[in-house]
């Protein structure tokens, strides 16, 4: 049953695996450097930007992909553009979790 639909950063979702998914959560590991608990502060922080153009969605992108200058951020922002200051802003986040 489905109880609530929301945008997970692949980090998150391990959490929501149960032990009969042990192939898929090492699967995810390859590609994921942080835990669910550091996934959740990550976006935790990002959220607390509180900036309009940042939904659920491109903050799961964020964890996921890890940004490490603005291009890769304009490249994740593909539907709207953030000004430099924003961009800024959640690079100074990612660098706390790198």
């Amino acid at each position: 049953m489905i109880i609530k639909s929301a945008p997970l950063s692949a980090s998150e979702s391990k959490e929501y695996l149960g032990k009969e998914h042990e192939t898929l959560k090492s699967f995810i590991n390859k590609f994921t450097e942080l835990n669910a608990k550091q996934a959740k502060d990550f976006r935790k922080k990002l959220e607390d930007l509180n900036l309009m153009k940042l939904n659920a969605k491109n903050i799961s992108k964020v964890i996921d992909i890890m940004p490490a200058n603005l291009e890769e951020i304009n490249k994740i922002f593909t539907d709207i553009s953030l000004d430099e200051n924003e961009a800024n802003k959640i690079l100074d986040i990612v660098k706390q979790f790198e």
